[in-house]
């Protein structure tokens, strides 16, 4: 499988962990939006995006983003998911698409993190003709 194409869009405040949001196509014809570029505690990373789980609600049975306090619907609490209470608690995120291989995971990393490089400095120079949404095109 092969990246063909590598939008990021830079985020304006400097001081957050977020540093970008990237939407990445593959082979011309399959694309992933809001893959994030995020400065962690031993560099920057790349992130595959989620979503919130579900859990029922134990009065209404409705079903609401784990870790609420309160069901949306009824407004009864919930239990608290902690570490400690809940196996699963560190899985309120679960990913929508991710790599199944550590080979495609280090080539989709290194391209994304190129990209971001290539579109921050692009950033920094000032130069008029480049917007925050940048298109890298990759062929390998």
């Amino acid at each position: 499988m092969e990246i063909t194409e590598v939008r990021v869009s830079l985020k304006d405040n400097n001081s957050k962990k977020l540093k970008a949001y990237v939407t990445v196509t593959f082979d011309n014809s399959f694309v992933v939006r809001n893959i994030k570029v995020i400065e962690g505690n031993s560099g920057i990373f790349v992130a595959m995006p989620t979503r919130k789980a579900k859990q029922f609600c134990p009065r209404c049975g409705k079903r609401i983003d784990m870790g609420s306090k309160y069901c949306s619907y009824c407004g009864s609490q919930l239990p608290l998911v902690t570490k400690d209470n809940d196996k699963n608690a560190q899985q309120i995120h679960q990913d929508i698409a991710h790599p199944i291989n550590q080979e495609f995971r280090d080539y989709l990393q290194k391209t994304i993190l190129e990209a971001y490089q290539k579109e921050k400095e692009a950033s920094r120079s000032g130069s008029n003709n480049s917007s925050l949404d940048t298109t890298t095109e990759t062929h390998t």
